[in-house]
């Protein structure tokens, strides 16, 4: 699935590069991506981040059988920017049972880091989430 869609669609977020490995996405720093004061908003980064390493980690998943969540995000938020593109690199760090951890940063235009951290995405049965839901569509006719 290389098309984005939804909010990292609306936000502008473009795929450079994808591999099992290593994710590369840009985002402009525009109107839609800004903060009140016309600085980057912090939310608008971890949602490059984190598209970014969803899709690392949809490069890793069987999708007949099974879905990758984002679960985890730490990330800290160094400096900002008013303009041009913010790039957001994903890197697959390790893998640790269904859970993948990707080292991911936000640069600017002069490669400063703008934001960085760690994204943990885990990988689900789609039979796991199929129980899920008769589970909670059970609990709703009984309620």
């Amino acid at each position: 699935m290389d098309t984005l869609v939804g909010l990292n669609a609306l936000l502008g977020i473009r795929l450079v590069s994808s591999t099992p490995e290593r994710v590369e996405m840009t985002m402009p720093i525009s109107e839609d991506t800004s903060q009140y004061y016309g600085f980057l908003h912090g939310g608008a980064t971890l949602t490059l981040l984190e598209a970014a390493a969803s899709k690392g980690a949809m490069n890793r998943t069987n999708e007949e059988v099974e879905r990758p969540f984002g679960y985890d995000v730490h990330v800290r938020h160094r400096k900002s920017g008013t303009e041009g593109l913010v790039r957001g690199v994903a890197e697959l760090n390790r893998i640790d049972g269904n859970s993948q951890y990707w080292d991911v940063a936000a640069y600017d235009d002069a490669g400063d880091i703008i934001s960085d951290g760690t994204i943990i995405t885990k990988i689900v049965s789609l039979e796991y989430l199929a129980e899920k839901e008769r589970r909670r569509q059970a609990a709703k006719n009984k309620g």
